[in-house]
C-alpha cells in the first residue's frame, strides 16, 4: 500500500511539473526557443502574486486574475523585442539572451527582496486533505494543481486545433516561410505563442508559491530543471507528452523517496537519464529520420 500511495502522490506532484513545463514546451514547439529564464519567470510570478495580495487584499488563490494578464502582455512584448531580435540572429543567440535574462532576474530579485524565503498564504487549504483507505491521503491543493494542469493542457489543445490563431500558430510552427508567403505575420504569431507560454508559467509560479516556500534562486536551482526534464521525458513540443513527462517524473521521485527520503531527487534524475538512453526523442516525441 505504501507503493500505491507513492504513485498517487507522484501523479499529484507531476501535475505541478507539467504546469511548469507547459510554457517551455510551447515555446520550443512553435519558435524552437529553449527559454533558460523559464524558472526565474515563475519566481517573478510568485513574488508578483505576493505583492498583489498585499496591495489589493484579494485571496492568494485569486491572484492569478491579476498576474496572468500582466505576464501574458509582458510575454508578447518581450517576444516582439528582445527574443525576436535574438531569433533573427540564431537559436544559439536566444540561449545566450535567455541565460542573461535569468541572471538579471535572479540578481534583481535578491536585490529587492533579499534571499529570505516567502510563501503565498492560503490558510487552511495548505493542510486540508481527504483519505482513500487507510494509507492514501490526497491534499486538496495538490489535487487542485493537477486539475488546473489538465484543464490548461486541454484548453491549449483545443485552442491550437480549433481556433483561428491556434491554426496560425501551428502553421507557422510547421513552415514559417510558407505561412509568411500566405500573408501571415509570423512575428505576431510568435508573440501570441509567447503570451500564452508566459501566462502558463505565471499560473505555475503562483501554484508553486502556494505549494511551498520560494526564494530568488529556486527558479534556476529547481524549477527550470523540473520543467526541462518533464519536457524531454514527454517529448519536445508535445503538450500531452509534457503532462505524461511531468507525471512520470513525479512518480519516479516519490518512489525513490519510499526507498530512501534522501534519494528522492536522485531517483528523478536517474529516470530522466534512463529515458534519454532508451528513447532520446522522449516518450511521445517523434524519432528523427535520416
Amino acid at each position: 500500500m505504501v507503493w500505491v500511495s507513492a504513485i498517487v502522490q507522484g501523479i499529484l506532484v507531476g501535475g505541478l511539473f507539467a504546469l511548469f513545463a507547459c510554457g517551455l514546451s510551447l515555446m520550443f514547439g512553435v519558435m524552437n526557443v529553449i527559454n533558460l529564464a523559464h524558472g526565474d519567470l515563475a519566481v517573478i510570478a510568485a513574488y508578483l502574486a505576493l505583492g498583489a495580495v498585499t496591495v489589493t487584499h484579494v485571496p492568494a488563490i485569486w491572484s492569478f486574475v491579476i498576474v496572468v494578464p500582466i505576464f501574458a502582455g509582458g510575454g508578447y512584448l518581450l517576444q516582439r523585442t528582445l527574443l525576436q531580435a535574438a531569433l533573427n540572429r540564431s537559436v544559439l543567440t536566444t540561449l545566450l539572451v535567455t541565460f542573461g535574462l535569468s541572471v538579471v532576474i535572479e540578481n534583481g530579485l535578491q536585490q529587492f527582496f533579499s534571499a529570505n524565503s516567502r510563501a503565498l498564504n492560503i490558510g487552511n487549504l495548505i493542510t486540508e486533505s481527504f483519505s482513500i483507505g487507510s494509507q492514501i491521503t490526497i491534499a486538496y491543493l495538490d489535487l487542485g494543481i493537477l486539475v488546473v494542469a489538465v484543464v490548461v493542457l486541454l484548453g491549449l489543445q483545443f485552442f491550437l486545433s480549433s481556433s483561428r490563431h491556434g491554426r496560425l500558430i501551428r502553421a507557422v510552427a510547421d513552415d514559417r516561410e510558407a505561412a509568411q508567403i500566405a500573408g501571415v505575420s509570423y512575428r505576431h504569431v510568435f508573440g501570441i505563442a509567447a503570451a500564452i507560454a508566459f501566462g502558463t508559467v505565471a499560473l505555475a509560479g503562483i501554484a508553486f508559491g502556494m505549494y511551498q516556500q520560494f526564494d530568488p534562486t529556486i527558479g534556476t536551482d529547481q524549477l527550470l530543471l523540473f520543467a526541462f526534464e518533464a519536457v524531454v521525458v514527454g517529448g519536445l513540443g508535445s503538450l500531452w507528452g509534457t503532462l505524461a513527462g511531468g507525471v512520470l517524473l513525479g512518480v519516479a521521485q516519490q518512489l525513490g523517496a519510499v526507498y530512501n527520503a534522501a534519494d528522492q531527487m536522485l531517483a528523478g534524475q536517474l529516470f530522466f537519464l534512463l529515458v534519454l538512453l532508451i528513447r532520446p526523442s522522449g516518450i511521445f516525441g517523434r524519432k528523427e529520420t535520416a
